[in-house]
C-alpha cells in the first residue's frame, strides 16, 4: 500500500524537469510564445540570434525552455541543443504559405535525429488571429503530420499575442508525460 502511495504522490507533485525546444522560422512567433508561458503577458521582441532559455512553471510541471532562432543562417547548428530534449515545439506562422516547405524538411531533417528520436512533437500553428491564416487542419495536411509515426505528436492552433490555444499545447505535454511514467 505504501509503494502504491508513493507512486501516487510522485504523479501529482513531481518536480521533475523537461526538457523543450521551441524552433521555427524566424518571425514565427517562438519568443512571443516563450514569454507568454514565462510572463503571461506580450513582451516586445526581436529576431534571436543564438537562443533564449527559461524555467517554466506550469502546474506540477517543470520546463527548461530553449527558443532557438530560426534564421537560415541559424537552422544549420539547430542540432547543437538536441541532446536530452523530451519535446519540440514547432511553431507555424499561419499566414506564411511560401515557407510552409521550409518548415515541412526542417522537422523532417530534425525527426531523423538520433538525439530526438523520443522527443514528443508539439506542432503551434501560430497567428490564428489574423486574416488569410491557415487552420490547423490545413498545416497538418500540408506538413503531412499524419506520416509520424514514431513519434507522439499534436498540432494546437493559437495566437502568440493573446495566449490562445497555448496552455492547450501545454496540456497535451502533461498528457504524454503522464503516460510517459
Amino acid at each position: 500500500m505504501g509503494l502504491l502511495f508513493t507512486k501516487f504522490w510522485s504523479l501529482l507533485f513531481s518536480k521533475a524537469e523537461y526538457k523543450v525546444i521551441i524552433v521555427g522560422l524566424d518571425n514565427a512567433g517562438k519568443t512571443t510564445i516563450l514569454y507568454q508561458f514565462l510572463m503571461n503577458e506580450v513582451v516586445h521582441t526581436s529576431p534571436t540570434i543564438g537562443s533564449n532559455v527559461e524555467e517554466v512553471q506550469w502546474r506540477n510541471f517543470r520546463f527548461l525552455m530553449w527558443d532557438i532562432g530560426g534564421q537560415e543562417s541559424l537552422r544549420s547548428v539547430w542540432n547543437t541543443y538536441y541532446a536530452s530534449t523530451e519535446f519540440l515545439i514547432v511553431v507555424v506562422d499561419s499566414t506564411d504559405r511560401e515557407r510552409l516547405s521550409i518548415t515541412k524538411e526542417e522537422l523532417y531533417r530534425m525527426l531523423d535525429h538520433e538525439d530526438l528520436k523520443q522527443a514528443g512533437v508539439l506542432v503551434f500553428a501560430n497567428k490564428q488571429d489574423l486574416k488569410g491564416s491557415m487552420s490547423s487542419a490545413e498545416i497538418s495536411q500540408q506538413l503531412n503530420l499524419t506520416s509520424i509515426k514514431d513519434h507522439g505528436w499534436h498540432i494546437q492552433g493559437c495566437c502568440a499575442l493573446t495566449g490562445e490555444g497555448l496552455y492547450q499545447g501545454l496540456e497535451w505535454i502533461g498528457t504524454q508525460i503522464r503516460t510517459r511514467r
